[in-house]
């Protein structure tokens, strides 16, 4: 990204920049961030920029930013495999299954072995249907569903068919387990958190989380929000 020359046409005929968002930001404090320095940088009043996947503010990692034409491939863009690292904290759960939310209830974990863990990852590989968290950015009745949570009203929210292509545990230090995780579009690893404690006997929540790769795109050759400042100037 360095050896390219930025100007207002290369990102008026658009571009697809990828960038490592900083914790708690949101994917649209990130979008509104980048368009706000295109716009200052050339003195231009519209200019189109949009993300091709969200990603929860207590997660970090890798989004990808379309500006101008190139946001025709967003959709494309969010099909694309991805992949995740993170941290499972197991013996307690949250109502957004990370912590966003206070816990709610304990579990035991004297029964859980590295072995036992490792080989359940096998019953969350391959196509799985999943439920979404109640704290997320879904709509129903055109509401977005952590509207109805944090009102503490119930919503019936079906599950959906995902695919899950490798779900590997990193590190075992009880309670709490790194992983890695390859997936496709519409997975939630919060959900997967929360599904792995149940099936484990116990209860679970995603404690941190990362996103590394989608499809052709990598982390480690993504911008920060400052140093695309200073490659603007």
């Amino acid at each position: 990204m360095k050896e390219i020359l930025f100007s207002e046409a290369f990102f008026k005929e658009g571009v697809v920049l990828s960038f490592d968002k900083p914790l708690h930001w949101t994917s649209f404090d990130l979008v509104n961030k980048v368009r706000w320095l295109i716009r200052k940088r050339y003195n231009i009043k519209k200019i189109k920029v949009g993300h091709a996947g969200t990603l929860d503010p207590l997660a970090t990692g890798l989004v990808l930013i379309c500006t101008g034409k190139a946001t025709k491939t967003i959709p494309n863009l969010m099909g694309q495999q991805k992949t995740y690292t993170g941290q499972i904290t197991f013996g307690s759960t949250t109502p957004s299954y990370d912590l966003e939310t206070e816990i709610d209830h304990t579990f035991p974990t004297e029964h859980l072995t590295a072995e036992l863990v490792k080989s359940k990852t096998k019953d969350f590989t391959g196509h799985i249907l999943q439920q979404p968290p109640v704290f997320s950015a879904l709509k129903k009745d055109g509401v977005r569903l952590y509207e109805y949570a944090r009102k503490g009203e119930h919503v019936d929210i079906p599950k959906r068919q995902v695919e899950i292509k490798s779900f590997e545990i990193t590190s075992f230090n009880l309670p709490k387990v790194e992983f890695r995780v390859v997936c496709s579009k519409g997975t939630y690893i919060r959900s997967l958190a929360h599904d792995f404690g149940k099936a484990l006997n116990s209860g679970a929540h995603l404690s941190a989380l990362k996103r590394t790769d989608i499809g052709n795109y990598h982390l480690e050759s993504a911008l920060t929000i400052e140093t695309f400042e200073q490659l603007l100037q």
